[in-house]
């Protein structure tokens, strides 16, 4: 993948994207943050344990959040990952946001996402808030950074430098293999 220039910057505005629920029907970043404070997307995955050990945390932020005007998408952008196991993890876990499927990667590409779980915040206009972390530790979190970021943008107030970019952790995820297209070995003049 290559990091250029239709990658997602931070405090630009993230151009629109299409992507297929498990129904196969289409959603559009533009319809789905419509009249939205901000709009929360997490690339996650159904078989990494780090990803599903922030299930409850995500489903808690989620329910604290839905109704102060913020919009929850779940992205999973892994290769390996199948629209019915996905379908599976949304009812075994109670998902009651929207998951959905970056079958060819170009998400998570543009977005530069490299684990699951890895979130981004993005405000009313679409703008890149805030990227990485859920908060610091699978395990004892002690720094709420999305929901430090949320609670922030619900005020309506600037989320500072300090707190716009962490280091996500995680399970990588798992890309579509790109077919690399062989030099020509035609060399007549």
């Amino acid at each position: 993948m290559n990091a250029g220039a239709d990658t997602v910057k931070m405090d630009k505005e993230v151009p629109n994207f299409t992507l297929k629920d498990a129904t196969d029907k289409e959603h559009s970043l533009k319809d789905l943050s419509r009249d939205k404070k901000a709009t929360v997307l997490m690339f996650i995955s159904t078989q990494c344990p780090v990803s599903n050990a922030y299930n409850e945390r995500i489903i808690a932020l989620h329910n604290d959040y839905k109704d102060q005007g913020i919009q929850f998408i779940g992205i999973n952008s892994n290769r390996n990952e199948s629209v019915e196991e996905i379908v599976e993890h949304n009812k075994t876990n109670k998902f009651s946001f929207l998951v959905l499927k970056d079958l060819k990667n170009e998400i998570a590409d543009k977005f530069v996402a490299k684990r699951a779980p890895e979130v981004y915040l993005l405000d009313d206009k679409r703008i890149l808030r805030y990227r990485g972390a859920i908060d610091n530790s699978q395990k004892n979190p002690e720094t709420h950074y999305l929901r430090e970021t949320l609670a922030l943008v619900v005020a309506g107030k600037e989320i500072p430098e300090n707190l716009k970019k962490t280091k996500a952790f995680g399970c990588t995820i798992k890309r579509v293999r790109r077919v690399r297209k062989e030099p020509s070995r035609d060399r007549t003049p």
